[in-house]
């Protein structure tokens, strides 16, 4: 597949631009997204991450700067935003306001209907991103007004998915969603990206999620970018992140207070998995050396 780059120059966003009491959300970002990657947005609420994410595919027109898709401004011709909105696909944060046909088939079906596909095609392709999305077959025929929040999700997952994009774009995918929820979607869109070799983006309040799902990790505070990097690049600095009010993942707390101890495995202890891999090095390293001494 294809992929698309879209580079942010000089961003700002300001809501109520001019009135008194306006709001910069976004000050002079410069970034570039691409790549088969899943990249996560993390940061506290009202640090900017939902409007940067929703000037991606044009929802929001910043109020300066550029932004850039394959090259070209998506502003320089808005009669063709509708081109920019099919090679990046947004799910936002709220999926009941994405949903509006009279069943959830129709509503994944829209977008390649409007992409110029053929009947058969059409079909194929709801088909294959329902299963993409965990939607059961049972429910494509059914109102997407009478699916549950998780449902709903999952439809318009499925509906974005459908139009095949080349930059994946979702603002809390699992929010409202019990753990196997959550382990659920993050998994199936991490199958999806590993799949497709799709760039994806995800917006998170949950480190764990970061940890988990994501090759590359975006820290924003105050409508700027504070930290870009891998998960052990940014978990690392722990400290600087608890300065701008984020969690991190529990195991990197318990590292840090083992390193506390005296018994350092580590700064960049971001899953369980990785922790234990470097506690077994670790044994493995004193197991060598104390056989060495017994000599």
């Amino acid at each position: 597949m294809k992929m698309s780059q879209v580079e942010l120059k000089n961003v700002s966003f300001v809501y109520g631009a001019g009135e008194p009491y306006e709001i910069r959300a976004l000050d002079n970002i410069n970034l570039t997204l691409g790549g088969p990657l899943m990249t996560g947005f993390m940061g506290h609420t009202g640090s900017g991450k939902s409007t940067l994410v929703q000037l991606l595919n044009g929802i929001l027109k910043p109020t300066s700067g550029q932004v850039i898709l394959d090259g070209k401004d998506i502003w320089e011709d808005p009669k063709k935003i509708r081109e920019v909105r099919c090679k990046v696909g947004l799910v936002m944060q709220y999926p009941e306001y994405q949903l509006f046909d009279e069943t959830v088939r129709a509503d994944i079906a829209f977008g390649p209907k409007n992409m110029g596909m053929s009947r058969e095609e059409i079909d194929r392709t709801v088909m294959e991103a329902a299963r993409f999305a965990g939607l059961d077959e049972s429910l494509l025929d059914k109102s997407p007004f009478d699916l549950s929040g998780g449902q709903k999700r999952r439809a318009a997952l499925a509906g974005v998915i459908a139009m095949r994009p080349e930059l994946l774009v979702l603002d809390e995918p699992a929010a409202g969603l019990d753990p196997g929820g959550r382990r659920e979607i993050l998994g199936r869109i991490r199958d999806y990206q590993r799949e497709s070799g799709t760039s994806v983006v995800i917006v998170s309040h949950s480190m764990e999620d970061m940890a988990l799902y994501c090759d590359r990790v975006i820290v924003m505070a105050h409508g700027q970018l504070k930290m870009d990097g891998s998960c052990a690049e940014v978990f690392s600095r722990y400290d600087e992140l608890v300065e701008l009010g984020l969690d991190v993942p529990q195991i990197t707390y318990v590292a840090a207070a083992l390193k506390a101890q005296g018994i350092d495995i580590g700064r960049d202890i971001y899953t369980v998995k990785y922790a234990a891999s470097c506690v077994m090095e670790k044994m493995k390293k004193y197991n060598m050396s104390a056989g060495g001494e017994k000599k």
